[in-house]
């Protein structure tokens, strides 16, 4: 895997200047570990050796560091489930536990250095565990949301060839379902207080294991993790990180946007499932040996949040777009104090700059934005020691771009240059302001939605002859799904609305939920009812030559009002 120096971060474009986003005299924080945004860039080095693992070149150094008292008090991981139920461990107990799991995998589950371990868990202790017995092992980790449907199980574990699943009682039934068709699949490890036939089953197995284990010595390019992604066609595609890519990469994130240290606690909300939760759940608080903090939510719930950031010391937040409109639009929010918080970061999507004013009115605090890729580290960010212009991406980061198979990626390079497909310019002073996507995925509160997809479960529902999914804008969410249907004959009679809701629901069953259609234009003869209640006439879907549908021209429709 390469890494590249330079990164054609966006295409840029001709943005006149009424355009552009005024901002405010924004104040600019003393940052911890570097002088200035200058310095930073020009001081930076990566070395990168023949050889490198994260669990024993970058924690178990840690843990050294720990037992040898040179290292503050605070834990290397904090969990809470809002219920009194609390786990601290420091790097010794880490590495402790994570060595137990790296010989239930090779031990029990007979695992290969190379093999690949898909992992379906929610924010519970054992989703960390497995991400560094991954490591210690050097099985191929592959992440995956809670919100995958049975279908998405098994689409993932035939295309990674993944011989170990780990996963909980909620989602057990859906593998047992899929597994048969699954040739690869070999063992299937269980988070459980109960036992379940053909499962081993991890809290027991725990109980038994040794906690001795020598790490394999990976050398800097081996597959490291997989993430499953959404594309503008096709099914989401695999995108591959090695060893070094995020275990050393990362630091640029952990150094430098985040600006931690070992007696910082850092809380980032992301779902497991997705390669921010790597960013800033693991890799980037872990290098620069920071506590990090988890607090398992069923669901995103604005007062839950507040009254964690407000009980707890944590010193970093990092959360979507969607989480902090979502906050500040709680009444309650000026109530509360945030004691130790002295650094808000987000990423996923792009931020509105009146949410960053409302969250710096209540709170006296700014919000550095940064962009990246699930492909990437950090690309562009607004760092500490820099003014903020909100709506920006900031600047350019000494991040390394980083590619899988040169087979799946060749398009994306242009010499030492990766293009991302996104859009964007750059002003007069440096700063970059992400415009949109260059193709249809759709960004909504931070998850990646491949258009491909939903229509896919859209054409299984009987109503439906045709149908095209495009963005929406949303004031929650930025952006939303909307599918434009056109319906089987038998079906223009029934009622419009009732039908909406049936085909919504039928993609949350068919399909993760994040991604089914909000909003549901039914096209029926030449009218087009969208879930606004606005009719536009048109007779079909617009089409090329080729018979391929404009998306573009239904996108524009849906946002030219804004």
């Amino acid at each position: 895997m390469a890494m590249l120096r330079h990164a054609k971060c966006l295409q840029r474009l001709a943005i006149p200047g009424p355009l552009r986003v005024l901002y405010k005299d924004y104040r600019t924080a003393t940052p911890q570990n570097f002088s200035n945004y200058e310095s930073m860039k020009q001081d930076f080095k990566l070395e990168i050796p023949e050889h490198f693992n994260f669990a024993k070149d970058v924690l178990d150094q840690w843990s050294s560091v720990e037992k040898a008292g040179g290292r503050l008090s605070n834990p290397a991981f904090w969990w809470i489930d809002g219920n009194g139920g609390e786990v601290r461990w420091g790097f010794e107990e880490l590495g402790s536990l994570s060595r137990k799991f790296a010989n239930i995998l090779t031990e029990a589950c007979s695992l290969q250095r190379g093999d690949r371990v898909m992992v379906i868990l929610p924010k519970i202790p054992e989703w960390w565990l497995a991400n560094v017995a991954c490591l210690r092992t050097g099985t191929v980790l592959i992440p995956g949301t809670t919100q995958l449907t049975q279908k998405d199980i098994l689409y993932r574990l035939q295309s990674s060839k993944a011989k170990c699943i780990i996963t909980d009682d909620a989602l057990a039934p859906a593998v047992d379902s899929v597994a048969a068709k699954c040739e690869n699949l070999t063992s299937k490890l269980i988070v459980s207080q109960h036992s379940r036939e053909g499962w081993g089953n991890l809290k027991e197995m725990m109980k038994h294991a040794s906690d001795s284990h020598t790490c394999v010595n990976t050398k800097h390019n081996e597959m490291m993790a997989i993430y499953f992604t959404s594309g503008t066609t096709g099914y989401p595609k695999m995108i591959g990180h090695t060893h070094s890519s995020f275990g050393l990469g990362l630091s640029v994130n952990g150094r430098f946007w985040l600006d931690l240290t070992d007696s910082d606690v850092m809380w980032n909300t992301s779902d497991t499932g997705w390669a921010k939760s790597a960013w800033s759940s693991v890799f980037s608080p872990w290098i620069q040996g920071a506590c990090v903090f988890a607090h398992y939510l069923s669901r995103f719930e604005p007062t839950s949040i507040l009254q964690t950031l407000s009980k707890f010391p944590i010193t970093v937040f990092c959360s979507a777009p969607t989480a902090y409109r979502m906050l500040v639009q709680n009444d309650t929010v000026r109530s509360y104090k945030f004691k130790s918080l002295k650094h808000c970061v987000s990423a996923g999507e792009p931020i509105n700059p009146e949410v960053m004013e409302q969250w710096r009115k209540k709170t006296g605090l700014d919000i550095y934005e940064g962009y990246g890729q699930t492909e990437t580290v950090l690309i562009c960010g607004n760092f500490k020691g820099m003014k903020i212009k909100p709506g920006s991406m900031g600047k350019p980061s000494p991040a390394f771009d980083v590619k899988d198979n040169p087979s799946k990626t060749a398009s994306t390079l242009r010499g030492n240059f990766y293009i991302t497909g996104d859009r964007g310019y750059m002003d007069e002073d440096g700063y970059f302001w992400f415009v949109a996507r260059s193709d249809d995925v759709i960004l909504s509160s931070g998850y990646r939605i491949g258009p491909f997809e939903v229509e896919s479960a859209l054409i299984e529902h009987p109503s439906i002859a045709e149908s095209a999914v495009v963005s929406s804008p949303d004031p929650v969410r930025g952006e939303v799904v909307k599918a434009f249907i056109v319906l089987n004959p038998d079906y223009k009679s029934h009622d419009q609305e009732q039908l909406k809701k049936e085909i919504q629901e039928h993609v949350k069953k068919t399909t993760a939920p994040y991604k089914y259609p909000r909003k549901v234009g039914i096209l029926v003869s030449t009218a087009l009812f969208s879930a606004l209640e606005k009719v536009e006439f048109i007779e079909e879907l617009p089409k090329t030559v080729s018979g391929k549908v404009k998306r573009n021209e239904l996108r524009k429709k849906e946002w030219k009002t804004i």
